[in-house]
């Protein structure tokens, strides 16, 4: 149950809401995900609440990665002598110009900040998310996006770590598959934040 949360002290955090995931083209969307009725699903959840929160005047955030300018991947070594992610990405050559872009209804407006600067799976790894949401006094967070089990999990538990309260809105969220997406649900979520689902955040955005 949402409680205690003002519009003026919270953001809506769309999480990769980018091409990479959301074109039929986009490499992650080809390559990862397996279960694509509830990451459909998630799409439209999020289309729905980020349309709310513009209609209601809540501060949304635009929490992709772009590394467009740095074409060599020099951020993660070239994806040398490194693992996870960062070996990952440069060999997929994800998050590149198309893959990397945004389209409506996530495409930014004007007035809507869109997080530069990170280097890690949480949105907040020396980003600049943590300045904005503390110059706006900001101290309450929906998470949103993809994927449940890894960029999303992650900036869960960096909030957290961070003094931020977060909420997972979980259907509008999708893992690669159904269970590793109701693996953060069952054993991750209650030890870093809360959850929430579309239904209830809309009508609270709006009541």
């Amino acid at each position: 149950m949402l409680r205690d949360i003002t519009k003026e002290r919270s953001a809506l955090v769309f999480i990769e809401f980018q091409q990479e995931w959301l074109a039929d083209d986009g490499i992650l969307q080809q390559r990862l995900i397996k279960d694509r009725e509830p990451f459909r699903a998630a799409v439209e959840n999020g289309a729905r609440i980020i349309a709310s929160a513009r209609a209601n005047g809540w501060t949304v955030v635009h929490a992709g990665l772009d590394l467009s300018a740095d074409p060599g991947y020099l951020l993660f070594n070239g994806g040398h002598d490194v693992l996870g992610l960062r070996q990952a990405i440069p060999r997929a050559g994800t998050w590149q110009d198309k893959g990397a872009g945004r389209a409506a209804p996530f495409a930014p407006l004007d007035g809507e900040f869109v997080v530069a600067g990170r280097s890690g799976a949480s949105v907040l790894k020396n980003s600049t998310l943590d300045p904005f949401l503390r110059n706006r006094r900001i101290d309450t967070l929906f998470l949103m996006g993809f994927a449940t089990h890894v960029c999303v999990e992650s900036s869960l538990r960096e909030a957290h770590d961070m003094g931020y309260n977060a909420y997972l809105v979980e259907d509008a969220c999708a893992a690669f598959e159904r269970a590793q997406h109701e693996h953060v649900r069952k054993h991750v979520v209650h030890h870093f934040g809360a959850e929430t689902d579309t239904a209830e955040l809309t009508a609270f955005m709006e009541g």
